[in-house]
C-alpha cells in the first residue's frame, strides 16, 4: 500500500512538473482558438497584433474544440495564448460558484490562474459575451414573450437546441431548467454552435442557446430572451497567456494592452456578421477592424 501511493505521488509530482516545466516556443509565438468563429476572429486579431507590433512570428492553431482541450494545450505548452471568457473560465475551469461582479470575477480568474496554472489574464477586449437564449422574433411578438420567465409557460410546445459544451458545464442548461422552470417539448438538440441560428430560422428547432454576440441574430431576425433572473456570469473575452511566454517575450504584454477595451459588443456583433453572415474572409475582416481603431497601418 505505501509502494502505491509513493508511486501516485510520484506520478501526481510528474504531471505537476509537465504542466509547470513546458517550454515556451523561443522563435514563435502559438496563438490558439476554440472552434466558433469569434474564437477564431479573436485567434486572429491577436496573431495579427502581435506580428504587426512586435518582430515574432506568430503560428495559428485554431479550432481546438472547447474549453478543456485550449487549457490542457496551454498547460502542455502546445498553444501560448488563446481568447477566453472570464465567467466561463470561473465556472468550467476554476469550477467556482457563479459571481454576477465582472470585477470580481475578473480578478479571481486571473489571480487563480497564476496560482494554480502558470497562466495570466491580459485586459478585456471591452465585450461581452453572454448566453443569448433565442426565439424567432415573429414568436417573441406572436407571444408578447421578452423573458425566459414568460418563456417558460410557452416552452413545453417549443423544440430546443444547444450546443455541447453548454449541455455539460455548470453554468449551463440544468442550471439554466431548474432557475426558469423550463420544460421542453423533447430532449433538446445537441448540435454545433454554429449550426443552432440557422436551425431556428428554419424551423428545425424552436429555442436556441446561442451567444449575444451572434452576427446572425439580427441577420435571421431572431429575438434574444432577457435573462430576467440573472442566472448567468460576466463572460468578458480576454487573451490568457502562458507566464513563461511573458518572461520570453514581453514584448507580447505592450501589444495585447493596446487592444484593451477595443470591442464593443455591437463592434463583435458585426465581425461575426461579416464572417458568418457576408462569408468574408476573417483576416481580412480582421486587418479593418485594427485599421479602424489606428492599431495598423
Amino acid at each position: 500500500m505505501k509502494v502505491r501511493r509513493f508511486v501516485l505521488a510520484l506520478l501526481a509530482l510528474s504531471s505537476v512538473c509537465a504542466i509547470s516545466c513546458a517550454p515556451s516556443h523561443s522563435d514563435r509565438v502559438v496563438v490558439g482558438s476554440k472552434n466558433f468563429t469569434e474564437s477564431f476572429i479573436l485567434g486572429e486579431l491577436i496573431a495579427q497584433q502581435i506580428e504587426t507590433h512586435t518582430n515574432l512570428k506568430v503560428e495559428r492553431r485554431f479550432y481546438l474544440a472547447g474549453t478543456h482541450i485550449c487549457q490542457q494545450a496551454m498547460l502542455a505548452g502546445r498553444i501560448d495564448i488563446y481568447p477566453e471568457y472570464t465567467g466561463t473560465a470561473l465556472t468550467a475551469i476554476l469550477k467556482q460558484g457563479i459571481s454576477r461582479d465582472k470585477q470580481q470575477v475578473y480578478q479571481l480568474v486571473k489571480s487563480e490562474y497564476e496560482r494554480r496554472f502558470g497562466l495570466t489574464l491580459e485586459p478585456a477586449f471591452g465585450f461581452n459575451d453572454t448566453f443569448a437564449m433565442e426565439i424567432r422574433a415573429e414568436d417573441a411578438r406572436r407571444f408578447n414573450v421578452k423573458t425566459l420567465s414568460e418563456a417558460a409557460q410557452f416552452a413545453p410546445h417549443w423544440r430546443a437546441g444547444f450546443g455541447y459544451e453548454f449541455m455539460e458545464r455548470p453554468d449551463g442548461y440544468k442550471g439554466l431548467v431548474a432557475t426558469y422552470g423550463l420544460r421542453f417539448a423533447a430532449e433538446p438538440r445537441i448540435m454545433d454552435l454554429g449550426l443552432l441560428a440557422r436551425a431556428l430560422k428554419d424551423r428545425q428547432i424552436d429555442f436556441a442557446g446561442g451567444n449575444a454576440t451572434d452576427g446572425l441574430i439580427p441577420a435571421l431576425d431572431l429575438f434574444v430572451l432577457q435573462d430576467d433572473r440573472h442566472y448567468f456570469p460576466p463572460y468578458e473575452a480576454v487573451p490568457v497567456v502562458r507566464e513563461q511566454t511573458l518572461q520570453h517575450h514581453p514584448e507580447i504584454v505592450g501589444a495585447l494592452q493596446e487592444l484593451a477595451g477595443t470591442i464593443s459588443d455591437q463592434e463583435m456583433q458585426r465581425m461575426n456578421y461579416a464572417v458568418d453572415g457576408q462569408h468574408r474572409d476573417t483576416r481580412d475582416v480582421v486587418r479593418e477592424f485594427l485599421k479602424s481603431k489606428n492599431l495598423v497601418q
